[in-house]
């Protein structure tokens, strides 16, 4: 028998906000987060533009030692695990610590820490490499750090599927809930490498908009979309088993009833053209949730700006939804905060948890005129304000990873 599972903390950083309320209310106003790259000179760069997070000041968040022996990803989920935290209500010291994890994804970790100390053995020799560059590098270790600074000593993993990472996070917490590995699970998301290599890589890929207006170059779904635009933050949410939950009395924002998670075996970095793969992720989720396509209110869509994973998304959602896809209202976050990578999911669920709360669906942001292929419902132009019960959210990663989860309102 498969255990309830509920939402009841969020926490979050990211380009449009570093707490969820501050981010949550940006989006609802249609804020976009994209503006020119500060952290390096992109003189040399085709692309200009990403979406950075501002303000960010991480002893603020965390004791000041254990954040200089973190990277920027870390620091990130850091702080959003201790909003998480804070949010739900929990504490530690009352729990079975065992029976608390986390399982918090990065898609790539630090490309930064690679940079510099690799810059040192060329200029000072092998030597002076910093010796804490492993552990300031893996992408584990945002998993790790929240477990240290929270004290959480169940389950700590984490997983690495790309731009899906975030998703498949909170999906297997979801598991370990389920069936009885944890009653608490921290999961999520956090992505940091707007940097020289990541910014270069991506590019080189012609992955990225060469746009250098704000609010033309994440624009998903439009005729004109040329890329995704590089963001980085984090998102975490606190997962808990129902009884335990109200067993303490906590606040509980809304329930996750499914996850369905497929390979495309198809291309390293092209979603399947026929959208199978997500079209299978998004079946398997209602399955278990138990759900129509027809039941669904609203998606949350991975909705890159691309010009494949925008097409072949909407193929997928057709595939899986049949008649009912037109009738379904589909947004893409990314079109204010870019794609955040391993982030992304985190953040994403996130926005489809305030949804649920709030009735309200924000607009795609920056697309005005959508490619006749991409013929859906969008939410372009308009927030649209409704009743939402039931909510999927999609992420697609590079290596054909798909990840789906289907959220409900919270009843009884």
């Amino acid at each position: 028998m498969k255990r309830r599972v509920v939402v009841t903390g969020l926490g979050a950083v990211t380009p449009i906000g570093n707490t969820v309320e501050e981010f949550w209310n940006n989006a609802k106003a249609g804020k976009v987060g994209i503006g020119e790259i500060t952290k390096f000179d992109t003189a040399d760069y085709k692309v200009k533009v990403a979406a950075e997070v501002k303000g960010f000041v991480a002893k603020e968040h965390m004791d000041f030692k254990a954040a200089k022996r973190m990277e920027l990803f870390s620091q990130y989920a850091v702080a959003a695990a201790a909003e998480a935290y804070k949010d739900s209500g929990l504490d530690i010291e009352k729990e079975d610590a065992f029976r608390a994890g986390v399982i918090v994804g990065s898609g790539i970790g630090s490309l930064q820490v690679i940079e510099r100390e690799y810059e040192k053995i060329l200029t000072k020799g092998p030597g002076r490499v910093n010796p804490l560059m492993v552990p300031l590098m893996i992408s584990n270790m945002a998993a790790g750090n929240i477990s240290i600074q929270l004290g959480l000593k169940g389950k700590c993993t984490n997983v690495v599927t790309a731009c899906a990472s975030g998703t498949n996070c909170i999906g297997d917490a979801l598991r370990a809930i389920q069936y009885d590995d944890a009653d608490i699970m921290f999961a999520g998301g956090t992505e940091s490498c707007i940097c020289p290599t990541g910014v270069a890589g991506f590019t080189s890929l012609t992955a990225l908009s060469t746009s250098q207006d704000p609010m033309r170059a994440s624009i998903p779904f439009d005729k004109d979309r040329d890329g995704f635009v590089l963001g980085e933050g984090a998102g975490v949410v606190v997962l808990e088993e129902l009884e335990h939950a109200r067993a303490r009395g906590a606040r509980i924002y809304a329930e996750v009833t499914g996850y369905g998670a497929t390979g495309d075996a198809y291309h390293i970095t092209s979603p399947a053209e026929d959208g199978k793969g997500a079209a299978m992720a998004m079946t398997l989720a209602m399955k278990e949730g138990g759900i129509t396509p027809s039941q669904v209110d609203y998606i949350n869509a991975h909705g890159t700006s691309t010009h494949h994973n925008d097409l072949f998304e909407t193929r997928a959602i057709k595939a899986a939804f049949g008649d009912a896809a037109k009738d379904v209202v589909i947004n893409s976050t990314k079109s204010m905060i870019g794609h955040l990578l391993g982030a992304a999911g985190g953040v994403e669920f996130i926005t489809c948890v305030k949804t649920i709360q709030d009735g309200f669906i924000h607009q795609t942001v920056g697309t005005k005129e959508v490619d006749p292929d991409c013929d859906l419902f969008y939410a372009v132009g308009a927030p649209v304000e409704k009743e939402v019960n039931y909510v999927l959210t999609n992420s697609l990663g590079f290596g054909g990873h798909n990840a789906t989860l289907l959220l409900k309102k919270y009843e009884l």
